[in-house]
């Protein structure tokens, strides 16, 4: 996909997977209504195969090649969830996947990828690393590289998981993403301009990954340095492809502090029973560090995540 995607090719990419996703549920919950004076339904792509959103993204962009370029492996450089769901989506069409992911990668996500068959190359944690030793593979093997977010395919199949939200919540006054690479909050971006225009698009960062939020204040993409967050699937900079769509589309880039994301992560955890990792915490923690933005209003917001290191619980460490 080499345009910009339209409602019929994000159609098309719900068509295309269908098959191999979960329909996540959405889930609400009375208590954390009360705490926020308003309306929240969580889409809960936490439940998602292979733990993630991404898988979306993964097999729309897998499901997409042909046979002569499935011959070749995918490859892809990732902390962890897009590797899973890249190595997870290369298995159901019998192709390889070799995957650059950091030395510091989460314990939990590194044997995700092993379990759905990646062949996993460790790399120093900066994007120089990433990129030199994926260039490296791309020319030992040929492998077609899947990037876990500047890519159209991906796009369009993270933007299903807010189709769905629309179907099952019905109206809404805002929709909320965290922000790291920007595959998810553009998609959510695209689709909602698209079906439901009157919906307020925010995204969400930690104020220790702040990209988008300052892209958006200076009108360019501004690439993230030395990130630090407990919110790792969000350290990553916006893209080439996804600045442009979120600076159009999306109305506001909240910022977070961590001790707010590990609140919003406990908060779920505790009151709705359900496992969230850090970077799905962060639409939350706006929630509850901007509360009038939110008062009285019907919010969705996309849970990203949940593959978190039970060994390694951020509030234990």
């Amino acid at each position: 996909m080499k345009k910009l995607p339209d409602l019929d090719s994000i159609l098309k990419a719900s068509k295309r997977i269908e098959k191999y996703i979960h329909r996540t549920p959405v889930l609400t919950s009375e208590n954390i209504d009360q705490l926020t004076n308003s309306r929240l339904f969580f889409k809960c792509e936490n439940f998602q195969k292979a733990g993630a959103f991404k898988s979306r993204g993964a097999l729309n962009a897998v499901f997409s090649l042909t046979v002569e370029e499935l011959n070749r492996g995918v490859c892809t450089h990732s902390s962890g969830n897009h590797a899973a769901a890249l190595a997870r989506a290369a298995g159901l069409r019998n192709t390889k996947a070799f995957i650059v992911m950091p030395n510091n990668s989460s314990k939990v996500k590194i044997n995700a990828v092993k379990h759905y068959g990646g062949e996993i190359t460790f790399c120093e944690s900066n994007l120089q690393s990433r990129e030199s030793s994926l260039l490296k593979i791309k020319e030992k093997t040929n492998a077609l590289e899947i990037h876990p977010y500047n890519d159209y395919r991906i796009i369009a199949g993270q933007a299903t998981a807010a189709r769905e939200l629309f179907e099952q919540a019905g109206f809404l006054d805002i929709i909320m993403a965290p922000v790291g690479g920007g595959g998810l909050m553009s998609g959510t971006a695209l689709v909602t301009h698209y079906m439901s225009p009157e919906i307020l698009i925010f995204g969400a960062e930690p104020k220790g990954a702040d990209d988008a939020f300052r892209s958006l204040v200076e009108g360019k993409l501004i690439p993230s340095v030395n990130p630090k967050t407990i919110a790792d699937g969000l350290l990553t900079s916006l893209g080439s492809l996804t600045f442009p769509i979120i600076q159009e589309y999306v109305d506001r880039i909240y910022t977070v502090t961590e001790t707010g994301i590990l609140k919003a992560m406990k908060l779920v955890w505790e009151r709705m029973k359900m496992i969230i990792e850090p970077s799905s915490a962060v639409p939350l923690a706006a929630v509850l560090e901007y509360p009038e933005d939110f008062r009285n209003k019907r919010v969705g917001i996309i849970i990203s995540g949940g593959n978190v290191d039970l060994d390694k619980i951020p509030w234990l460490t």
